[in-house]
C-alpha cells in the first residue's frame, strides 16, 4: 500500500455535499482516522487517551497521533476541542472543503464515537447550498455512533462560519450522553450545532422528521407536501437545489413557508438524558 491509498479520491471519500447538494451529508468516516487535507490516514485506538493512539498504515511507521500532530506544525489533541456531526461535517470530503478553502490545513482527527441521546432531525431552513442540512434533538431511547472531529482554534472558527446563524454550538456532557472512544475509555465532553431555526415537523407522527438520509427523497416530500413550496422551488429536487443555490431570497422564502405551512418544532435545546 502507498500513501496514495490513502488519498481522498482514491477511498471515494472526496465528494463535497457543499457543491453536490444533493449529495448531502454526504459519506462519512466509518473508522478512526486523521484527515491531512486531502488524504484520510488510519488510526489506530489504543488506552491512554486520543493523543497517544497511533498514525499509520502500509509502509508508514506507526507514530502517536500527538507527534504526528507536532511534525506536522499543528494543535495537539489537548489544545483541540471535539465536535459531533450529525450531518455533513462528518464528510472527510466536506471538512476538507470548509478548511482549504479558506488556506487552513485540515488535519483532523475524525473519530466514531458510541453515545446515546441524541436523535437526527432536518433544520428548519434551506442553507447556502440549497439542501436541507441535519440537526440534532434530545432522543433518550437513541444509540449512534456519531463522527466527532477534533478541532484546533482556527478551524473550529472556520466550521463556525459555516454554521452560525442557523445554529449555535453547545456544550454536552460526556457521561450523561454515555459518549464511548473505540479505546473503550469514555469522552468527557463534547460539542454539537444545534439548530436555531428549530426543526421540521413530519407530518404523521408529529415528531421531528428523520435528517440525514437521502436529500433528494426529503426535498421530493417535501415538495409534494405544499404547493406552495412546490411553485417557489419545484417541480422537483433538482430544480430547488439550483434555484436556492442561486438565490438568497428564494432560500428565505422558502425557510418561511415551512413557518407557515406548521412545519417547524422549536426543538433547539439538548437536555441531559435521565439515567
Amino acid at each position: 500500500m502507498t500513501a496514495q491509498d490513502h488519498g481522498l479520491a482514491a477511498l471515494g471519500l472526496d465528494g463535497v455535499p457543499a457543491l453536490q447538494p444533493l449529495t448531502y451529508p454526504g459519506l462519512p468516516v466509518t473508522v478512526p482516522s486523521l484527515l491531512t487535507g486531502a488524504e484520510l490516514l488510519p488510526l489506530r485506538a489504543r488506552r491512554g487517551g486520543l493523543g497517544a493512539w497511533t498514525v499509520g498504515g502500509g509502509r508508514r511507521p506507526h507514530r502517536p497521533l500527538d507527534e504526528v500532530l507536532a511534525g506536522l506544525g499543528r494543535t495537539p489533541v489537548a489544545g483541540r476541542l471535539p465536535v459531533i456531526a450529525v450531518g455533513s461535517n462528518a464528510s472527510p470530503g466536506q471538512l476538507s472543503h470548509k478548511l482549504t478553502r479558506l488556506g487552513i490545513p485540515g488535519a483532523v482527527p475524525m473519530v466514531p464515537v458510541r453515545l446515546r441521546g441524541i436523535g437526527i432531525g432536518c433544520s428548519a431552513h434551506i442553507g447556502r447550498a440549497g439542501y436541507v442540512a441535519a440537526a440534532p434533538y434530545g432522543a433518550p431511547e437513541a444509540r449512534a455512533a456519531l463522527v466527532v472531529s477534533w478541532l484546533d482554534g482556527a478551524q473550529l472558527a472556520a466550521v463556525d462560519a459555516t454554521e452560525l446563524p442557523n445554529y449555535r454550538r453547545v456544550r454536552l456532557p460526556g457521561d450523561a450522553y454515555g459518549m464511548t472512544l473505540p479505546s473503550g475509555e469514555r469522552l468527557g465532553e463534547a460539542y454539537v450545532y444545534v439548530s436555531a431555526r428549530g426543526l421540521l415537523a413530519d407530518p404523521v407522527t408529529g415528531a421531528p422528521r428523520p435528517g440525514g438520509g437521502d436529500q433528494a427523497v426529503l426535498l421530493d416530500a417535501l415538495l409534494d407536501a405544499s404547493p406552495r413550496l412546490r411553485e417557489l422551488l419545484g417541480p422537483d429536487a433538482a430544480t430547488w437545489v439550483r434555484r436556492a443555490a442561486a438565490d438568497p431570497e428564494l432560500r428565505a422564502r422558502g425557510t418561511l413557508l415551512f413557518a407557515e405551512e406548521g412545519w417547524v418544532l422549536p426543538w433547539t435545546e439538548l437536555p441531559v438524558p435521565p439515567g
